[in-house]
C-alpha cells in the first residue's frame, strides 16, 4: 500500500533534488522512500550490534574527502601485483 505524503522544505532543496532524480533516472518519491528505508535499517542494525562494537563506532576519524573504495582498491592492487 502506498500513501501520499506532503513535505515542506526550501525551494532550492526541492529543485536540486528534482535535478538529481532526473539525472539518475529515478523519481523523487523513490529517492525519499529509499533514504527513509536506509536510515530505518541503520537504526535496526545498530541496535543488533554488540555493546563492544557499538562503543567502537565513530572513534576512527578520517579526512572528509577520504575515499574508502579507492584506498581499498589501491591496497589490494599493491598486495596482489
Amino acid at each position: 500500500m502506498t500513501t501520499k505524503l506532503t513535505l515542506t522544505m526550501e525551494d532550492t532543496v526541492i529543485d536540486s533534488a528534482k535535478k538529481y532524480a532526473r539525472e539518475n533516472g529515478k523519481s523523487l518519491s523513490d529517492i525519499v522512500e529509499n533514504y527513509l528505508k536506509s536510515i530505518a535499517t541503520q537504526e535496526e542494525t545498530i541496535a543488533e550490534l554488540s555493546p563492544k562494537v557499538t562503543r567502537l563506532m565513530g572513534i576512527l576519524k578520517v579526512l572528509e574527502d577520504f575515499d574508502y573504495k579507492k584506498e581499498l582498491g589501491d591496497a589490494l592492487a599493491e598486495k596482489y601485483k
